[in-house]
């Protein structure tokens, strides 16, 4: 039986580079050795990391005066290195979730953190409008999409100050402005690559700005000044990346990836709009298009074990939500094909006949 991952992260893969990734890990460019011994400073490895930077600003269409940069930790260690690196006084934050309220908890060690709005009274199921972000703030920090809840902001919001964003699980899936931002960060193994390896993008004249002192790995300038190369990166994560960009550019970069999120979104929430059993937790207008959460309706609670079963016994994988939620979230980021949500709404279609 063919199998369709939903899952939230660490997630779907493009078959091709997962493929490629596990050839390099037998043999590293006709080296004989394998990609997990190589030293990180080998000649045959720069090219890798250099490719993966040049896609990276190709893709995004990155302005002079950023670098992109490779870490480990995953975007909870940026919780501490944003405010680290860019807090002097002031820093703004919209909570919108489990992800934004854990960094603006890490920023409060730092400095004054002014909570801006927060959808937390309604179990974060929108995206707050009506806000005020102060402009005597040194920046002001938005995640952009929360895939626990299932919402997203996908267009550049203004702002009087700075931009930081976490884009852990949307990177890549739509056009960015990055010229509006500071710093985009997020862990990979999303839209991405595998688990193992965090991006920071950052805008160089931002650094250096604030009178603390910063431990040498956390200061975002180390690591730019090195490429990446301060210490051993993780370097399998690092040659999967470059391969998920290669494929990315080849399907036709973010705008193609865009157009497919919206259509594999629109096939998903007509079915659960439409279906007896299902409906959505999200406000329509703020739905993400990267994790696509419902639940059974009040009426149909009890059937809800037996939908995840019957999910399951499909091929449906990663279907359960989280759990501070319930219901159900299908996970569809850029390697999810029309065929995988099409077969999950088959399976919606199947279990409603059924009962």
């Amino acid at each position: 039986m063919k199998k369709y991952n939903f899952n939230a992260g660490p997630s779907i893969l493009p078959r091709e580079v997962i493929e490629a990734t596990a050839a390099a890990c037998l043999e590293f460019n006709n080296s004989g050795l394998s990609l997990m011994e190589i030293s990180h400073r080998a000649k045959d490895f720069q090219p890798v990391v250099d490719e993966a930077v040049a896609l990276f600003k190709e893709l995004l269409d990155i302005p002079q005066g950023y670098s992109v940069i490779f870490l480990g930790g995953g975007a909870s260690l940026e919780f501490c290195m944003v405010p680290y690196n860019f807090l002097e006084k002031k820093a703004a934050y919209l909570n919108t979730g489990v992800w934004a309220k854990k960094a603006m908890k890490e920023a409060k060690l730092f400095g004054e953190v002014v909570e801006v709005a927060s959808s937390a009274e309604a179990t974060y199921t929108y995206i707050p409008k009506d806000f005020t972000v102060p402009a005597d703030a040194d920046y002001f920090h938005i995640t952009t999409n929360n895939t626990i809840y299932g919402t997203e902001i996908r267009k550049e919001l203004d702002s009087p100050v700075p931009l930081i964003a976490d884009m852990s699980s949307d990177i890549f899936s739509r056009p960015v402005d990055v010229s509006k931002y500071n710093c985009i960060y997020g862990g990979a193994q999303k839209n991405l690559s595998m688990a193992g390896v965090t991006f920071v993008i950052v805008k160089d004249e931002a650094l250096g700005k604030v009178s603390r002192q910063i431990p040498t790995m956390l200061d975002y300038r180390t690591h730019v000044e090195k490429g990446s190369m301060f210490n051993t990166p993780p370097v399998v994560p690092i040659y999967c990346a470059l391969q998920n960009l290669k494929w990315i550019k080849a399907q036709g970069g973010v705008k193609e990836m865009d157009r497919r999120a919206n259509e594999r979104a629109k096939i998903v929430y007509d079915e659960i709009d439409r279906n007896k059993f299902f409906r959505g937790t999200a406000n329509e207008e703020d739905r993400s298009v990267m994790n696509l959460c419902f639940v059974m309706k009040d009426e149909y609670k009890e059937l809800e074990a037996d939908f995840l079963k019957f999910a399951t016994e499909k091929g449906m994988v990663g279907v359960k939500g989280h759990r501070s939620v319930g219901g159900f979230r299908a996970s569809c980021y850029n390697a999810m094909t029309i065929e995988g949500v099409k077969a999950l709404v088959a399976c919606m279609k199947e279990f409603e006949a059924n009962h």
